[in-house]
């Protein structure tokens, strides 16, 4: 399947080949079917039935970014961590999966070149964060289940969500804000999960650490939801402004400033006026007062008429 030497920098070559011999008590069996549960109400998450309906908000898709940031900084920073150890070692391929850079590449992209000044870390992504820095330093066995969890949903699902989020927040075709999604470096998408999975099936574990490992990529899954929880939170109690990136329409009320319409003649746009003033001043007119009160005696009088 791949020629497991290369020099620094170098592709991993690796070949499509067929999956006959799948094994129920391959790792890549065990965590498919023991994590099927999780992996569907994490696809039922309002967060992501949104998101995948392309009704993802910029503001809203620039905090995921940022909780994919510090995410993706905690399981790379444990995964160089654990390049030697082998009970991780041969799922170490920081050229073709590592997602940090991308994500700053992003950032700055969203955010400007003083990203780092205007983003925190969340709740939620704190508690994934943890979680992942105590399995790379305590129990690295785990951390298989994190680097599966994430990256295979990358190459998979995430390729879904690169194409939903270029089309609804009409990103540039060159791939910027989105370059998470990007993996320049895997030319098939298919084929090195196939490796990864033959990779997965050759570490050496016993019935009980993979039992653990399943167990830890549903606590993974776990996080990942609580995550999309906290979006979905967040999303909700955003101004239809700070998500539109526009502002609340004009209801005739208050600050005239907050009608789109009147905004757009502030930016120099040859766009209509407000609507409500508009008809305001309209009805101000002497001739068009004359023509609605002639109007309103002729709709009493065939009332009148009516009722009688």
């Amino acid at each position: 399947m791949e020629s497991s030497e290369r020099g620094e920098g170098e592709m991993l070559r690796y070949e499509e080949t067929e999956d006959d011999n799948v094994n129920p008590t391959d790792l890549s069996e065990l965590l498919k079917e023991g994590t099927k549960e999780s992996h569907d109400r994490a696809e039922n998450t309002q967060f992501v039935k949104d998101f995948l309906k392309g009704r993802i908000k910029e503001e809203l898709f620039k905090l995921a970014t940022v909780a994919l940031y510090f995410t993706y900084s905690a399981l790379e920073e444990e995964m160089d961590r654990n390049e030697d150890n082998p009970v991780f070692a041969p799922l170490y391929f920081p050229l073709e999966l590592h997602r940090k850079e991308a994500l700053i590449k992003d950032l700055k992209y969203f955010y400007g070149e003083d990203w780092k000044e205007k983003i925190q870390c969340s709740e939620a992504t704190q508690q994934y964060v943890d979680r992942i820095h105590h399995v790379g330093q305590n129990e690295p066995e785990l951390l298989v289940a994190h680097a599966y969890t994430r990256y295979m949903g990358d190459l998979s699902g995430g390729q879904v969500l690169k194409k939903v989020a270029q089309r609804a927040l009409k990103l540039p075709s060159t791939e910027e804000g989105i370059q998470f999604y990007v993996f320049g470096n895997i030319s098939n998408a298919q084929q090195f999960k196939q490796l990864y999975r033959a990779r997965m099936n050759a570490l050496d574990l016993d019935k009980n650490t993979k039992e653990r490992i399943v167990e830890e990529a549903n606590r993974a899954f776990r996080f990942n939801m609580q995550v999309f929880d906290e979006l979905d939170k967040i999303g909700k109690s955003l101004t239809e402004a700070a998500q539109d990136g526009g502002l609340p329409v004009h209801d005739g009320k208050g600050d005239l400033r907050k009608c789109p319409y009147y905004a757009d003649k502030l930016a120099g746009n040859a766009g209509p006026s407000c609507p409500y003033h508009s008809a305001v001043a309209l009805a101000k007119q002497p001739l068009v007062q004359l023509m609605l009160a002639a109007c309103v005696a002729v709709v009493a009088g065939a009332a009148a008429w009516y009722i009688m």
